[in-house]
């Protein structure tokens, strides 16, 4: 199914499209600049990674 050719990827950041390369250090980033983009983001809590929420029974030190 290989056809040698690199898949094409789109970057999170800024949505170009680039073929993937394994010697990028930013992928899947298509630069330096989207990567600290991206993790700024993280920094400023604008990503966030959803929780569920707990049980809303008895408490596990309260049972007998």
């Amino acid at each position: 199914m290989s056809s040698g050719k690199p898949p094409i990827v789109t970057c999170p950041t800024c949505g170009k499209e680039h073929a993937w390369n394994s010697s990028n250090r930013y992928r899947p980033f298509c630069s330096e600049r989207c990567k600290l983009i991206d993790l700024g983001k993280w920094a400023n809590e604008e990503y966030r990674v959803e929780q569920r929420e707990a049980d809303h029974g008895a408490p596990e030190d309260l049972q007998a």
